[in-house]
């Protein structure tokens, strides 16, 4: 069935005024207070992003992109979606912050504290403007100002009774072992980008986009949202309150994380498209000038890294410990006997692919060769044991631990860990695909 396009009798003016209503009524709500402390709620930021939206869609769809009257209205619609979803993301986490049960987080509340001011003080700043383009535009300003309780804040003095009970639930040990893993793999992936000392502006203009850009936090993001809701479907379904304390501490981690993720995806998009790079047309830069004198481009790249990426990798580390401690309660374990690799041993190659096995599962397993007990994720433990190995002429040994990677091993093993019996590298099963 093919969807029909509903067309009317309306005019684009008397629709665009239809359409900038409730977003310009927000301004001249916003530009009414001298102070943005109480102001921006989330269901204010919820009302900018709904009617930025909307404002947003309507002028793309008529060509505000190639019109130069209207160009720079579409932007400061694009630039308030942006900023408020940024701000409605910070004010969630700073809202959350004492249920995410994180260690120290006095340093990181008082950062949060100082973005939120960044989003609320370029709205501000934003709100005048905004009305004398209206105004340039033809476009009528709404007669009456909304209310302040029209826009209260979420928190009460109050919780509602705890009487579903989650700690019952049939919390499954796969689930866990996987999301412990996935956890762990995120923070492994991450580690390239992570840094322990504020970056300077030149610095941050290196960075950004060439290392860290909108793709690649937007790719991170999807994959701790998927972490988040698998969680919350298979683990625990229920609140924070009470449960397993330690599943629940592991979900503050990657929930800060998740809308960390979702901050900065906003503000680097917002860098990237509207004040990076402006395009080979005059009207572009004169609009993109105008943007960066409103939002401060060292400012708003100083939140994005030396806040939201920092603090990302800092969760994703301070959350390996604890990820790595539930990931080994809660393997399945078990133990295999294989050979060693013949002629040459555990030297370097056979050392590395079984500690990428391990370390590609996450769970605890051991090298056992007589009494002694290797780190089988360890390259050089393993050449450790292998110079034992070769010393006592053993031809056997066993691993204990975690039984996916145990699987893994034993495949692996069964080729002669992936070399001839010269040391040359030969291809390895499919199941081993990811060892490349």
């Amino acid at each position: 069935m093919k969807f029909q396009k509903t067309v009317c009798d309306i005019s684009f003016a008397e629709k665009v005024r239809i359409f900038s209503h409730d977003y310009l009524k927000c301004f001249i709500y916003i530009s009414n207070f001298d102070s943005s402390r109480y102001l921006f709620t989330k269901v204010l930021f919820s009302k900018l992003i709904g009617t930025s939206q909307v404002l947003e869609d309507f002028l793309d769809f008529h060509g505000s992109k190639n019109s130069k009257n209207w160009y720079f209205y579409r932007e400061l619609s694009a630039t308030v979606r942006h900023l408020s979803l940024g701000g409605y993301s910070q004010t969630h986490i700073l809202n959350r912050l004492d249920f995410y049960e994180l260690p120290d987080t006095r340093t990181f509340e008082k950062e949060g504290t100082a973005t939120l001011y960044f989003f609320r003080k370029s709205l501000r700043k934003l709100a005048p403007v905004i009305l004398e383009e209206a105004k340039r535009l033809n476009i009528p300003l709404p007669e009456k100002n909304y209310e302040m309780d029209e826009f209260p804040g979420i928190i009460t003095g109050e919780m509602l009774e705890y009487d579903i009970d989650d700690i019952d639930k049939d919390q499954q040990k796969k689930s866990i072992v996987n999301i412990a893993s996935e956890f762990l793999s995120i923070a492994a992936n991450f580690d390239p980008i992570g840094f322990y000392e504020p970056y300077k502006f030149e610095e941050m203009l290196k960075i950004v986009p060439e290392k860290v850009n909108e793709v690649e936090m937007r790719r991170f993001e999807m994959l701790v949202h998927n972490l988040q809701s698998s969680f919350d479907t298979y683990v625990i379904h229920g609140a924070y309150r009470y449960g397993n304390r330690k599943l629940k501490e592991l979900r503050g981690f990657f929930s800060v994380v998740f809308h960390l993720l979702q901050m900065i995806g906003r503000l680097l998009h917002f860098y990237e498209r509207h004040l990076h790079k402006a395009g080979y047309k005059s009207i572009y830069k004169k609009v993109q000038d105008r943007l960066s004198s409103l939002i401060d481009p060292e400012e708003l790249l100083d939140r994005t890294v030396n806040y939201g990426l920092y603090y990302i990798c800092h969760f994703l580390t301070t959350g390996k410990e604890l990820a790595q401690e539930i990931l080994n309660e809660n393997i399945e374990r078990s133990s295999i006997k294989v050979g060693v690799p013949v002629k040459l041993g555990f030297h370097s190659r056979p050392s590395l692919l079984v500690a990428k096995i391990v370390q590609h599962y996450g769970g605890q397993v051991e090298l056992c060769v007589g009494k002694d007990r290797f780190d089988a994720s360890s390259v050089l433990d393993i050449q450790w044991a292998g110079g034992k190995i070769q010393k006592e002429n053993i031809t056997e040994v066993v691993f204990e631990g975690d039984v996916r990677a145990l699987k893994d091993i034993e495949i692996l093993a069964s080729v002669n860990y992936g070399e001839d019996t010269m040391g040359k590298g030969i291809p390895l099963p499919k199941e081993l695909n990811y060892l490349k």
